[in-house]
């Protein structure tokens, strides 16, 4: 089948009129000498996002309320007209399997629905920045919606009667000539975004200035980009919103054909097709932001501009769902880009990589995924960055993520070790100010760390101020992995380890001393006799060391609650023991029968 765009939307990536979507498509990648030899079959998602993209238009078009021309549910909010881009795109869209092009009733839609915005603005562009909950956080250029909506005018403009456009241009022109004199400060993922944003709009009206301000800010968000592939907020990676930096490039290529932002993004491609587990979840271990959530992320059209980008979204869209949301379906018809596509860490069965910069590891012996992070930081008294503390997590194909399980902030016991007394940093029920410093007694984060494979075993060797701890990981056999904790001191301080747990709510643990429950929000510590040597969970087994204990729930600190309050879900079990000088090392051994 054969997909070809609207003229309005050649307009949109510079190109004639005459040409159809396959030509975009054909924009340069990298040179021959540089395409990567392991490649696998190509990679075109055309059709399949096409349908998914009629399939959806009714559905949006019965949530618009017909007198504001509001989309969504109550409360309203501005991001509920972001409809617009894939509605815009629907109508635009020539195919014999495309009802929607050019309907007037669409169209009609569109309008209202850009008309609602406007209605809605302030005195300079900014809508409340409402929540669905009731919340409301002050007026703001709302950069997912600004983008959206211009590009959704770049395809209708020209069907438009004269009022009706010349509404929108007011709306979209105050709106956008303060995100240029406001929003393109420092480089940032919602900057980045906003500059994307102006580029279409510098496309829109002729406003070259724009065009120059925009494609200036983002050569700097390039030049901000690490060698690995990434965007830092304080000290190393930011996993999950490294896909927003990967989203406003990928779009912008679309649009301007800029040749520098590509190896851009085949860095980031490279690091997420290298950060992602086998069962489409994200790597948390490197994350300063995030600890793990389990789920597929599917990736965005920026991905799609290098063969090792489609690798990634070919393993994440044959994970996920069957069908894809409208707005990552338009993304991909509008600017995407098909091709070859290059296999991921997780799709291979026998595989080792290492950053450029030395601090990330990842083993992949098929069924096993291990990855292990060197990035330290001190703890900052910023609810959002959390601690790093927690630096390796072990994969297993049958069980999925079962050791690790990432960072937070007032819980030592999910440090991997910790130096001197945990009680003493804990998260206070109901406190929303605390002080995420830890107090003098306690080392829960190391001062440094360092990583390395050595064959078919991964190291971390973390150093709490003098005391030296070091964690390993070693492949044994497809059921079989060796895991070691161990200590050289100085022995003046408590020392003590963590192995954390991830939780599987209403699965059973069982101990070898004949504990056995059912997880829930209750509580347990088990120790001595009760503990035995061995713990079993969710499809594991691990053995345990003497004087060992197992306590549940170690809760988190969640950042996005103003108290801090979590679930138990987002807890670990955390295995906890004591290492000295006459037993400075403990070897345990996980199975997956």
């Amino acid at each position: 089948m054969s997909v070809a765009v609207a003229a309005i939307t050649m307009v949109l990536v510079n190109l004639p009129a005459a040409q159809s979507l396959e030509k975009i498509k054909e924009v340069p990648e990298l040179p021959k000498s540089q395409e990567p030899s392991c490649l696998v079959e190509h990679w075109d998602p055309t059709d399949a996002f096409l349908a998914d993209l009629v399939k959806s238009v009714d559905g949006i078009l019965k949530t618009q309320d017909p007198k504001t021309g509001r989309f969504g549910t109550e409360p309203w909010i501005c991001r509920d007209q972001n409809v617009l881009l894939p509605l815009a795109a629907a109508w635009s869209i020539k195919d014999d399997d495309n009802p929607w092009y050019h309907n007037p009733k669409l169209l009609e839609a569109i309008m209202d629905g850009g008309d609602a915005l406007v209605d809605d603005q302030d005195k300079d562009g900014k809508w409340t920045f409402r929540k669905k909950d009731g919340s409301t956080w002050g007026q703001i250029y709302m950069p997912w919606t600004y983008s959206r909506w211009v590009r959704a005018f770049l395809l209708v403009k020209d069907a438009m009667p004269a009022e009706r456009r010349a509404k929108w241009e007011r709306g979209l022109v105050k709106g956008y000539e303060g995100i240029s004199r406001t929003c393109l400060g420092h480089v940032h993922n919602i900057p980045s975004h906003h500059a994307m944003g102006l580029y279409a709009a510098g496309i829109a009206f002729n406003r070259d200035e724009w065009k120059k301000q925009a494609a200036g800010f983002l050569a700097k968000v390039v030049a901000k980009q690490s060698p690995d592939g990434w965007w830092s907020e304080h000290v190393g990676p930011v996993v999950l919103y490294n896909a927003v930096y990967v989203d406003a490039l990928g779009t912008y290529y679309a649009m301007s054909g800029d040749p520098s932002v590509l190896e851009a993004l085949r860095r980031s491609a490279v690091f997420h097709a290298n950060m992602t587990y086998p069962d489409g979840s994200s790597v948390e271990t490197v994350d300063e932001r995030n600890p793990y959530h389990h789920g597929v992320r599917l990736g965005n059209v920026g991905f799609s501009m290098t063969p090792e980008g489609r690798g990634y979204l070919r393993q994440q869209h044959m994970l996920g769902p069957k069908t894809v949301d409208p707005d990552h379906a338009a993304s991909f018809l509008l600017y995407g880009k098909t091709g070859k596509a290059m296999p991921t860490a997780a799709g291979r069965d026998d595989y080792r990589w290492t950053s450029k910069d030395g601090k990330i590891v990842v083993l992949r012996k098929k069924p096993w995924f291990v990855v292990a992070s060197a990035y330290t930081a001190e703890v900052p008294q910023n609810r959002w960055i959390q601690d790093r503390q927690n630096f390796v997590s072990v994969y297993h194909d049958k069980t999925g993520l079962i050791l690790g399980g990432g960072n937070t902030k007032l819980q030592p016991y999910w440090s991997n070790f910790s130096v001197g007394d945990p009680s003493l940093l804990t998260h206070k029920k109901g406190d929303t100010s605390p002080k995420f410093i830890p107090p003098a007694g306690l080392i829960h984060v190391p001062t440094s760390a360092s990583v390395k494979l050595d064959g078919n075993a991964l190291q971390a060797d973390l150093a709490y101020g003098q005391v030296r701890c070091r964690l390993d990981v070693t492949y044994v056999d497809a059921k079989t992995a060796r895991v070691t904790y161990q200590s050289s001191g100085p022995w003046d301080k408590r020392v003590e380890a963590h192995v954390t747990l991830l939780p599987h709510i209403e699965a059973d643990v069982a101990s070898a001393g004949g504990q056995k429950i059912q997880l829930t929000s209750e509580p347990f510590d088990w120790s001595g006799k009760q503990l035995g040597d061995w713990v079993r969970h969710a499809g594991w087994q691990l053995s345990v060391p003497n004087a060992a204990r197992l306590l549940w729930p170690k809760m988190p600190h969640n950042p996005y609650r103003k108290a801090g309050d979590s679930t138990p879900g987002a807890s670990r079990i955390v295995l906890s023991f004591e290492l000295t000088a006459d037993n400075p090392k403990a070897e345990m051994t996980l199975t997956v029968p």
